[in-house]
């Protein structure tokens, strides 16, 4: 018996020295760069970007409402306001109101590297009355651009320019072409990027790498580690809706079966809710915690550098927060249900909609599979709505993502930077064909109340964080074309 005591005691200590030793050598991922000199950024970005705000550039589920005349005029001003960098730029033949620039570089042996951003913004929900300023105003007053469209994205499109802009100014010329690729409908259907996407390829055209919207500068988000953490996509998730219906016979409410319409699809609902698709602690997730986690106290690090044992416990606290949550699984999200009209006939016919946000590896297909497994009642029809898009594929931490992390750096000295996977969509996902190097940040320094305000009330942007947007997209060109 003691002998046995001895030998249990014995694992435990070699257990307990095998986390202590992957603990110690689970070191920090973090570049050291010397952050460069602080560009002077006119005051004139400002008003800039106060001044497109006002352009009701809006993308609506029903394409009939947009406003086509708002983009032109959009567009004129982007001229006026721009003007060495649209008389330096080759404006390509794109048919829809998205734009496509070619700024030429010295080298033609050298691959192009593609800036995304998108000119529309989602409505402004209670116009005027739940706002603190009017969400078209573009107000500004010491500390804040107002508006719509001031953190997603026109402070991309303009940033951008703004870069441009300074650089032409300084007689700057690029050895690698510069694509600056603008979406007119990223918020909807991203047909003007999926456009611009096709009209490279069949120019044969193939990226060094990709920048777009995606990530960002997250401020007291992760608890646990307390400098800034900058987050570079490297993949995204797709999407898929599946509608699910039901019908049967009506008759009088005074004479119901054992479930109706209702009944039957609230059932197939509860199942899906109930049995959520499978944790993975895997790709851009567990990158993220491989950058994040040697930053954090000694037992959180040693949950992160010993994954192989506390796998399960990883899974079990990220499911624990709806944001970490979609970070690790397929998502099921119930958005729509209708059912019945009138409170004495029992309803003929019932219908659901549910969006599913798929993670990396799993595709629409296996969203069918596992909801009609899940369900498993023939009374149930599903069926995938046309139009989705399987998840993108995951770019490495390469050279592309250690250029990006330089530029950050450079930026903003005291930020953590790490590779994540964006849990929503972006026009990313349209150019994969285009380079397989596709990466996702915007420098915004956002807090909880930032990312509510984004598609929420009283978007707004810190002037000092846009002149500091302006300054990132000024290195990363440098860094990237010079």
């Amino acid at each position: 018996m003691k002998s046995f005591a001895k030998g249990v005691l014995f694992l435990l200590l070699f257990l307990v020295a095998v986390l202590v030793i992957r603990t110690f050598f689970f070191s920090s991922r973090q570049q050291k760069f010397p952050a460069i000199e602080k560009v002077q950024v006119s005051d004139s970005v400002i008003q800039n970007l106060a001044a497109a705000v006002r352009f009701k550039t809006v993308s609506y589920e029903n394409d009939s409402l947009r406003d086509t005349s708002v983009f032109s005029s959009f567009h004129k001003f982007l001229y006026q306001t721009y003007p060495l960098a649209f008389s330096t730029f080759v404006k390509e033949n794109i048919s829809s109101q998205s734009m496509l620039l070619r700024w030429d570089g010295s080298d033609a042996s050298l691959k192009p590297v593609i800036f995304l951003s998108h000119q529309d913004v989602v409505p402004a929900t209670d116009e005027g009355s739940k706002w603190t300023h009017v969400p078209f105003s573009g107000d500004v007053d010491a500390q804040f651009i107002y508006g719509r469209g001031t953190i997603d994205d026109k402070c991309g499109v303009l940033g951008l320019l703004e870069a441009a802009e300074y650089l032409l100014n300084k007689n700057v010329k690029p050895k690698r072409t510069i694509y600056f690729a603008f979406g007119h409908d990223e918020e909807t259907k991203g047909s003007g990027a999926q456009e611009i996407a096709r009209y490279l390829q069949k120019k044969n055209i193939e990226a060094e790498f990709i920048l777009d919207e995606g990530g960002s500068i997250t401020s007291g988000i992760i608890k646990e580690v307390k400098p800034d953490v900058a987050l570079i996509g490297i993949a995204e998730k797709g999407r898929a809706t599946v509608d699910l219906s039901v019908d049967i016979e009506g008759g009088h409410s005074s004479m119901p079966p054992k479930q109706t319409a209702i009944g039957v699809l609230s059932d197939a609902i509860s199942k899906l809710e109930a049995h959520p698709f499978d944790a993975r602690y895997d790709g851009g997730t567990k990158a993220l915690f491989d950058y994040i986690a040697p930053e954090m106290n000694f037992v959180s690090k040693m949950i992160f550098a010993n994954a192989w044992l506390f796998g399960p416990v990883i899974k079990k606290i990220l499911s624990g927060k709806n944001s970490t949550n979609a970070a690790i699984r397929t998502t099921t999200a119930v958005t729509i249900f209708k059912g019945g009209e009138k409170e004495n006939v029992l309803p003929t016919h019932a219908s659901a909609v549910v969006n599913f946000r798929i993670l990396p590896g799993e595709t629409a297909e296996d969203v069918v599979n596992h909801v009609k497994n899940v369900v498993s009642d023939e009374r149930v029809k599903i069926k995938l709505r046309e139009g989705y898009d399987n998840p993108s594929a995951v770019s490495d931490e390469g050279s592309e993502f250690k250029l990006i992390s330089k530029t950050i750096k450079e930026t903003f000295p005291e930020v953590i930077v790490a590779p994540y996977l964006v849990v929503g969509a972006t026009d990313a996902r349209h150019y994969q064909k285009v380079s397989k190097n596709i990466y996702r940040f915007i420098p915004l320094v956002l807090n909880d109340e930032d990312l509510k305000r984004m598609h929420g009330l009283n978007e707004r942007i810190n002037i000092e964080n846009y002149k500091d947007v302006v300054r990132f997209y000024m290195r990363m060109i440098e860094n990237s074309a010079l």
